[in-house]
């Protein structure tokens, strides 16, 4: 009961506020890093100087990359995600059973027969079908 009337409402507040605010600071230093790292724009010798002017003078060093090469961080992130998206549909469209037309005409054929779809709708898949053969 005393530790409650020691550390009134609005410390505990201002603390989490503060252990918050630490922990943002901290991934916004992780995500400077890995564009840091990533870049193909810059030499070898201008990435150590951003990362020697960062560990000098943290908050001011990601902050000032942040102000610097907000665009360029924008941009690269864009490409990298195109780039993993492009890759992820490649691998679906590798994997993916195209199927054999003469097997999706059989199953065309079936619902046709049971009255699912129409003739029309059946010429449309097969057509479809032959077609991607």
């Amino acid at each position: 009961m005393i530790l409650a009337t020691s550390y009134p409402f609005l410390e505990v507040f201002w603390t989490m506020l503060i252990f918050f605010a630490f922990v943002v600071w901290i991934w916004i230093l992780f995500t400077v890093l890995a564009d840091i790292f990533r870049r193909h724009d810059t030499s070898g010798f201008s990435k150590v100087l951003w990362i020697i002017f960062i560990i000098i003078l943290p908050y001011l060093g990601v902050f000032i990359y942040l102000i610097a090469e907000h665009t360029g961080m924008t941009e690269r992130a864009l490409k990298q995600q195109q780039a993993m998206q492009s890759q992820m549909d490649q691998y679906v469209q590798s994997v993916a059973t195209k199927g054999d037309p003469a097997e999706q005409i059989a199953k065309a054929k079936t619902l046709l027969d049971s009255g699912t779809i129409s003739q029309a709708e059946f010429d449309s898949i097969k057509q479809k079908a032959l077609a991607s053969a």
